[in-house]
C-alpha cells in the first residue's frame, strides 16, 4: 500500500486493526514472561490495552517527542474519528485519545513498518511496567 491508499481508510478502521495488533504484542510479551494461565493472562493484558493505559502512553509519546509528523497525523485522524461506540469505563476524551493510539498502530501495521511497530510496542511495554501504580494495576 502506498501513503495515498491510507488516506482512504477511516480512522476507526485503522483503530480496529491497531487495537488487535497492539493486543497481540502485549499477549506475546506476557506469555514470554511466563503468564500462561488464561484468566490471569487476560486480566493483566486488559490493563495494558485499556483506554486509560493507551491514553497515558500516547501522551507520554507526545511529551517525549517520539512520534514522526506522519505518525502524529494518523494519531489525530483516529482521535478525531466519529465512533458510534460509547465509552464504558472511562471518559469520552480518554476513549478518543486511545482510539488515536490504536489508529497509529493500525497505520504502522498496514504500512508494514514492522521495525517501528516493534520499537513502539516495546517502549509501551517498558513504560507501562514502570507505571503500574499510577494506572491502578497490580
Amino acid at each position: 500500500m502506498n501513503d495515498e491508499s491510507f488516506e482512504q481508510i477511516n480512522g476507526i478502521a485503522l483503530a480496529y486493526m491497531g487495537d488487535a495488533i497492539y493486543e497481540v504484542y502485549i499477549r506475546r510479551y506476557l506469555i514470554a514472561a511466563g503468564l500462561t494461565k488464561p484468566n490471569k493472562l487476560h486480566r493483566i493484558a486488559t490493563h495494558f490495552v485499556s483506554a486509560k493505559a493507551q491514553a497515558f502512553l500516547i501522551t507520554k509519546m507526545e511529551e517525549e517527542d517520539l512520534l514522526t509528523p506522519v505518525e502524529q497525523e494518523y494519531f489525530k485522524r483516529g482521535r478525531n474519528a466519529k465512533s458510534h461506540t460509547t465509552a464504558k469505563n472511562t471518559s469520552v476524551l480518554t476513549y478518543r485519545i486511545s482510539t488515536g493510539f490504536e489508529a497509529l498502530f493500525g497505520y504502522l501495521y498496514l504500512s508494514e513498518q514492522t521495525q517501528r511497530l516493534d520499537e513502539l510496542a516495546q517502549w509501551c511495554i517498558v513504560t507501562i511496567e514502570g507505571k503500574k501504580d499510577e494506572l491502578g494495576q497490580d
